[in-house]
């Protein structure tokens, strides 16, 4: 992903942010929850570019079809195939025109058309329409009935483009359910923060000593352990979140790269969630 001007003033507004947050707020209970905003300020932009991506990603697979769809046309009408891009080149394809208009001049100045689309689908960076591709250039080098093989190219993009929205909506309810539990175990671990530890180390300090006892390596009856605790179910919320965003990511749109935005959504809320409420209690 190439740095554009959004991603350097969200990292500008960012660390402004930090550094205010620094000068002003450094030593209070604002100041873990401030540095979450900081962060997700500067995180902002580059998970909005992320998104735009994966949705010209969609729109260059359902305009590939569209591409395929009206080159089967073409080339069933009799017209060779080469003739036919060139013809259809002009044509608005969204964001996979330029590639298509670049694809038709290549071939217009008597580039193959074997290294035209191999150049095209190099450009595209997309799977399915790699996949497409190479069978196009195999239909066109064997020079056999090339309409039934883009005819079937494009009857198998459009079966894929079916599948990942069948797909999508199946998982609809998973993605919901994901987020459900997610924040169950959030309201959870909150609790056990807020209420149970606390209260487990008043107990252990007043049946010692009076000096503090040790839990698992950490002091106990003093303020710090409980900030020790706190700090430790913070980490584990965010690890958990993380983790939990790229299952939902992956189970519903079949991408790591799509899980990212959950992943981003969830720690986000959980961190600001649980550090607001440690200021106020």
């Amino acid at each position: 992903m190439k740095l554009q001007k959004q991603h350097f003033v969200g990292i500008g507004i960012g660390l402004v942010i930090l550094i205010l947050n620094f000068v002003i707020f450094y030593g209070q209970k604002f100041f873990a929850f401030i540095i979450g905003i900081a962060v997700i300020v500067t995180a902002l932009p580059f998970i909005l570019s992320l998104m735009s991506e994966v949705g010209r990603e969609k729109e260059k697979e359902e305009k590939f079809l569209e591409f395929a769809r009206s080159l089967v046309e073409s080339v069933k009408a009799g017209t060779p195939i080469s003739r036919s891009i060139i013809n259809i080149g002009n044509k608005d394809y969204g964001s996979l025109s330029p590639h298509v208009k670049k694809l038709a001049n290549q071939i217009a100045i008597g580039i193959p058309v074997s290294r035209a689309f191999l150049t095209f689908a190099s450009d595209v960076k997309n799977s399915v329409v790699s996949r497409s591709v190479s069978l196009i250039i195999e239909a066109e080098k064997s020079g056999g009935h090339i309409d039934l093989i883009l005819e079937s190219t494009a009857k198998s993009v459009s079966e894929i483009e079916d599948v990942k929205k069948e797909r999508q909506s199946s998982m609809y309810s998973l993605v919901i359910e994901g987020y459900i539990i997610f924040f169950i175990f959030l309201i959870i671990m909150l609790a056990v923060q807020i209420k149970f530890i606390p209260t487990m180390l008043k107990t252990v300090s007043e049946a010692g000593t009076g000096g503090g006892t040790s839990v698992g390596g950490f002091g106990v009856g003093g303020g710090v352990s409980t900030e020790v605790f706190g700090q430790l179910f913070l980490g584990l919320i965010i690890v958990q979140g993380f983790f939990c965003g790229l299952v939902i990511g992956k189970l519903s749109e079949g991408s790591i790269k799509s899980g990212i935005k959950h992943s981003v959504i969830i720690t986000a809320i959980a961190y600001l969630v649980t550090t607001g409420i440690q200021i106020f209690s």
